[in-house]
């Protein structure tokens, strides 16, 4: 699958890891940065990773800063985009099947890496159910 990646500093680490575990999994994965841990501006990566996966250049998408706020804040501004701020299992599972997020937002400074990375395997590896949660879906955009 072809998966987009990228955040700011604070999510540097999390997202240098999981980049190279997505690559392990067989993923086709674009890092969008940051490229080290600098401090720097989240819309720079994360608007740029958005209007590709809006584009259909990505299937899904992960973007990670210290809240997970600013990131899912950020790329919920595009049409194209349901991004879902996760902090456990359950809601990383729920963001596809009922509201198929194509984006997970990942707050590293609240999280563990060891469950951050679980919580992307769950989201990519999760599907949309369809049915009653697509007349939701499809009310979401403002367009």
């Amino acid at each position: 699958m072809k998966i987009a990646i990228g955040g700011d500093h604070a999510g540097f680490e999390y997202k240098q890891k999981l980049v190279k575990k997505l690559e392990e999994l067989g993923h086709d994965v674009k890092d969008f940065g940051p490229f080290s841990t600098e401090s720097v501006d989240y819309p720079d990566y994360v608007h740029p990773l958005s209007t590709a996966i809006e584009k259909g250049d990505f299937k899904l998408g992960v973007v990670i800063c210290g809240s997970g706020n600013g990131v899912a804040i950020t790329a919920n501004k595009h049409q194209g985009i349901r991004a879902a701020l996760c902090w456990n299992e359950d809601l990383a599972a729920l963001a596809r099947q009922h509201n198929n997020a194509n984006v997970i937002a990942l707050p590293a400074r609240f999280i563990s890496y060891e469950l951050a990375e679980k919580l992307v395997e769950i989201f990519i590896s999760t599907d949309f159910e369809g049915g009653r949660h697509l007349n939701r879906v499809n009310k979401i955009a403002c367009s």
